[in-house]
Parts: C-alpha cells; sequence; structure tokens
C-alpha cells in the first residue's frame, strides 16, 4: 500500500527561511566578531576624538600614550574583526546553501521527470541556483548584521547615557525614529520591486535557455527575431526594477547619514550644559559630539537588513515551490513496506491489464483500459499516431507516471514495488537521450562504475560505435553540450550501450530513429535490435516511421488510448 501523498509534502516558505539560517553554533562567530567590528568601529572614533581634543590641551605626552595605543589597536581590530567576521559567516552560509539545494534535489527525485514538467528548465535552474544563492544573504545581510549592530547600539548608548544621560536619551530616540522612518521609506519605494526581482529573473533566464536551446529551429522559420526582442523586453523590465531597488537603497543610506548629523546636533545641544556647568571636560564633550556618527554608521546595517529578507523570503518562496509540495496524483511514490523486486534472471514477464493512465495536470486520460503482455526476450514494435500515447506507455513501464489497473512485473504489482526497483529492471533509451559535457568515458561509466576501458570498447563494439570512438581519439572524446558534437544516430548508439551496461533486462526504445535520416534509420534500427538482443533481454521499440517486420516479433498499435495487436506487417488482427 502506497504511503499517504501527504508524506511527500515539501517544506513552506518559513521552513526554507529557517534553513538557510546556519545553527546556533556556526553562526555564533560571525556575530561575535561582527559585535567586535562594530565596537572597535565606535570605541576607535570615541578615542580619536578624545586624543584630538586631549593634546591640543598639550598635556605631558605620557597621558595621551594610552589613547595613542587604543586607536592603532582598535584601527587594527576594526579591520580584522570584520575580515573574520565575513570569513565566517560566509562560510556558515555556503554550508547551508549546500544543504538546501541537497534538501530541493532529494525531493525533487521522487517527482522527475513528469511531476516538475510544468516548470521549464530554465525557470527550475533560475531557483536551483539563482533563488537558493539569494538565500545566503538572509544570514549573511539580514540576520547577523541585524543582531551584531543591536548589541553595539546597545553597549554604545549605554556608555554615552554613562557621561550623559540627556545626550543618551536623544541619541536613543534619533535612532529609533531615523530606523524606522528609513525602513518605512525603503519599503514603499521599493517593496514592489523587490518582489518582483527573483521571478523575473526567473523568466528571462528561461527566456534565455529556450531561445538558445532553440535558436536553430527559430532561425529556420524566421522567428529568432521575436525571441530577442522578448529577451530584451525582459531585461529592460528586469533593469527597471534593479534601478529602484538601487534608489531605495541609496535612499536609505543618505537618511542615515542625515541620522548621523542630526545626532551629533542633538548631542551638541544636550552636552554643552554639562560642559558649561563642570560636569564634563572638553575630551569628553568632544567624545558625545563625535560618537554618534560611529553609532550612525553601525546602525545604517539595519534598514538595508530590512531589505535583504524581504528578497529571502521572495526567494523562498520559489525555492519552496520548485518542487510539488505534494506529488501529483499522477506520480508514483515509494509503498510504506515495499516487497522485494522479482530476480533480473531470468527476465521477468510484463503484463499489463486495463491500464489508465494521465499526466500531471491533464483533464483526459492519455491511456485508457491498456492491454499488454511482453514476454521474456520478446521484441515489440509498438506503434501509432502523433500523440496517441506511444512516450506513455513508456513512461509507465519505467514508472515515471503512476496507473491505474494492474501492471505486474514477474508476477509482483509495480505499485508493490519501489519505483527504483521498477527502473533497475526496466530500462528507457529516451527520444532525445542526455548527453552530458563530458568525455565518451564519462557518459558511460555512471551507468556502472567498475566498468573497465575493455569492457566500454566491447559495449561500443556492440552498438556499432566502437572505430568511431577510436578514430576520435578513444574514449577520452569528447562528445559536447548535450551531445552537440555527435549525430543523433550516434546518440542514440551511446545511449544504448549506457543501458546495455546497466544491464536491464527489459529496454524501452523510444523513437530511436527521431533526429536520424531516413536512409539511415533501418541500418541504425537494425543495429540498436541486434545490440540490444541475446541474454533474454526483452526490448519494447516505440516508432511512429515503418519497421522492417523481420527486426520484430510482434507490432502493437496503440489507438483510442487501446493497445491493439498486429500482424508483423502492421496490418490489425
Amino acid at each position: 500500500m502506497s504511503e499517504p501523498r501527504g508524506a511527500q509534502r515539501g517544506p513552506g516558505t518559513r521552513t526554507v527561511l529557517r534553513t538557510s539560517i546556519p545553527p546556533f553554533a556556526r553562526l555564533l562567530p560571525s556575530v561575535l566578531f561582527g559585535i567586535l567590528s562594530g565596537g572597535s568601529a565606535v570605541v576607535l572614533l570615541a578615542c580619536s576624538a578624545w586624543l584630538i581634543a586631549r593634546a591640543a590641551e598639550q598635556p605631558p605626552v605620557l597621558y595621551l600614550s594610552l589613547a595613542i595605543v587604543g586607536v592603532r589597536a582598535f584601527a587594527l581590530g576594526r579591520a580584522v574583526f570584520r575580515y573574520l567576521e565575513r570569513l565566517s559567516g560566509h562560510d556558515a552560509a555556503f554550508r547551508q546553501l549546500a544543504a538546501i539545494r541537497g534538501g530541493i534535489f532529494e525531493r525533487m527525485l521522487p517527482v522527475a521527470p513528469d511531476g516538475i514538467a510544468a516548470l521549464r528548465r530554465g525557470e527550475l535552474l533560475s531557483r536551483f541556483v539563482g533563488d537558493v544563492d539569494e538565500l545566503q544573504n538572509v544570514p549573511l545581510r539580514a540576520v547577523q548584521p541585524v543582531v551584531s549592530a543591536l548589541v553595539v547600539l546597545l553597549g554604545a548608548v549605554v556608555g554615552v547615557a554613562l557621561l550623559a544621560p540627556g545626550s543618551a536619551f536623544a541619541l536613543l530616540g534619533c535612532l529609533v525614529l531615523g530606523i524606522g522612518a528609513t525602513v518605512l521609506v525603503q519599503r514603499a519605494v521599493a517593496a514592489r520591486a523587490e518582489s518582483r526581482l527573483a521571478p523575473l529573473r526567473g523568466e528571462l533566464q528561461a527566456a534565455v535557455v529556450d531561445q538558445v536551446q532553440s535558436l536553430e529551429m527559430l532561425v529556420a522559420f524566421d522567428a529568432a527575431a521575436a525571441g530577442r526582442a522578448r529577451i530584451d523586453a525582459l531585461g529592460e523590465r528586469l533593469a527597471r526594477l534593479t534601478r529602484a531597488s538601487a534608489s531605495a537603497a541609496g535612499a536609505a543610506a543618505a537618511i542615515m547619514s542625515a541620522i548621523g548629523g542630526i545626532a551629533v546636533a542633538l548631542a551638541v545641544v544636550t552636552a554643552e550644559p554639562l560642559l558649561a556647568s563642570g560636569r564634563i571636560d572638553g575630551p569628553t564633550f568632544a567624545v558625545l559630539c563625535l560618537v554618534p556618527l560611529a553609532i550612525a554608521e553601525v546602525a545604517a546595517a539595519i534598514p538595508p537588513a530590512a531589505s535583504a529578507w524581504r528578497l529571502g523570503r521572495v526567494s523562498a518562496e520559489r525555492v519552496a515551490s520548485a518542487v510539488p509540495g505534494q506529488a501529483p496524483a499522477e506520480i508514483p511514490v515509494a509503498p510504506a513496506t515495499p516487497v522485494a523486486a522479482p530476480a533480473a534472471e531470468p527476465t521477468p514477464a510484463i503484463s499489463l491489464r486495463g491500464v489508465t493512465v494521465s499526466w500531471p495536470g491533464a483533464a483526459e486520460p492519455t491511456l485508457s483500459g491498456l492491454d499488454l503482455e511482453l514476454a521474456p526476450g520478446e521484441r515489440v514494435l509498438v506503434r501509432g499516431e502523433s500523440g496517441a500515447g506511444k512516450s506513455t506507455l513508456a513512461h509507465v513501464l519505467v514508472r515515471f507516471l503512476e496507473t491505474s489497473g494492474s501492471y505486474r512485473i514477474g508476477g509482483v504489482e509495480a505499485s508493490e514495488l519501489d519505483p527504483g526497483d521498477v527502473r533497475r529492471l526496466v530500462g528507457l533509451v529516451e527520444q532525445r537521450p542526455w548527453l552530458f559535457d563530458e568525455d565518451v568515458r564519462q557518459n558511460l561509466v555512471f551507468a556502472r562504475d567498475t566498468s573497465s576501458d575493455d569492457e566500454l570498447l566491447e559495449v561500443l563494439d556492440r552498438v556499432g560505435l566502437r572505430e568511431w570512438v577510436l578514430e576520435r581519439g578513444g574514449l577520452g572524446a569528447r562528445v559536447g553540450e548535450r551531445g552537440s558534437l555527435v549525430s543523433g544516430g550516434q546518440a542514440q548508439r551511446l545511449a544504448l550501450a549506457r543501458a546495455m551496461l546497466a544491464g536491464f533486462p527489459v529496454l524501452v526504445l523510444d523513437e530511436p530513429t527521431a533526429n536520424v535520416d531516413r536512409d539511415r534509420a533501418d541500418a541504425l534500427l537494425r543495429d540498436l535490435l541486434g545490440a540490444a538482443e541475446g541474454e533474454g533481454r526483452t526490448v519494447v521499440l516505440i516508432s511512429h516511421v515503418p519497421v522492417d517486420p523481420a527486426l520484430v516479433d510482434r507490432v502493437v498499435t496503440i489507438a483510442g488510448g487501446r493497445a491493439l495487436e498486429s500482424d508483423a506487417t502492421g496490418t490489425r488482427g
């Protein structure tokens, strides 16, 4: 019995935000270093002000020695602690990014590929890379700076209060009103822009990826200019939103600078009576007047933190929704207690009875009441018009899609098996097989990482690629991004070699000649089926083009969502 769909529920926005914040023990060093750096800045200005004012009184130099040492120490400390704060903070944040990406990938695996088909590749890439990267700013620019700044500000205000309580109250009021006003102004100016930045960035990246991957087709139909115009329009919108966000940040910085000046003026007004009455001396008065500038500099880290939090929240929403929070009903999930998979040898028989299948979000099922029997070692051609459900059948066989009805492998219901176990028995060579931007060796060994070079060359020989690979320099020959340096037929042969290394007892070939010239299609099919034959392997060939009847044992036609048996020539029986 399958586990409840709710068991696949992913994290919400708050959970992603909490996950982006490193554990307390890992974040604590950056907070402490931030406190020491901010505190050094405040004390540095205080020592400098006292030293200048006291030196003007021309005392013996011995009375200035401590202040001179303090200025040097706090100047060095400010820089060193700032460096250590950045170093420890980024280390903690980057470790969390790895955990977040790993979590996304773990949630993606059970529902991929059909459960995430609604997201375009560029959009998914933007969430997996750009939005996750944005989450590093939650601890770096929102949490840690605010905590450090508040501690430093509290200490500085208390220190001022020990010298002049009136100045401390004036400074505190100035900080509260100034920071509050800055945050409100920044929110009013940039909140809408910041909420749109991440989605628009994802939309732009998706458009660019689509344009690049479809460039040949777009050029052939004279449609490339329209795509470029759309990319330009999206880029201009993104630039406007970025300028709005930057303008808000600039306004916040200007306001905080003005707050520093106002705080200085208030300090002069409140401390002057103390100086006139002799309750404080000249150097102390200088300290009270100039320290608000350093305090305002420390406080200036708080308004940007609010902006970083808003941006992080938008990115957290996108990360949380990158993978369905709950697996669609059309996507199989692992049973709570899966049964043992049938043995790969001998090749298990496959039986589909009354199978109905729908794609996620589809209003009507693609296959309805389908019956199909696959005997061990049988080569079956599945035909049908475009959209009839041939590829849907392929995805059913490898358990990418859930079924109603009975799907049995070796006499065991597929719904009682872990989908991963099914995929170790039934392999799929897709219409456009994915080749990594690596050499031939790396594109093969991930199917069986213990394979030697001799074994790789042997399986390449079986699919007719040994001589081609050796002519290109051997197994180290590059195949290019998504196989750009190989032909469609060569890509299919590499994919078949990979599947044969994996040792699937049941192999599904989905439109293997779709990217091959018609003159070479028969030769490619003959080589593919000949290589896949043997060891009792069952082969399901899906094709909408005619196939030599001598290459297959049986022909099945998909029509009206059902499987209709035909004879070897394709005539319905």
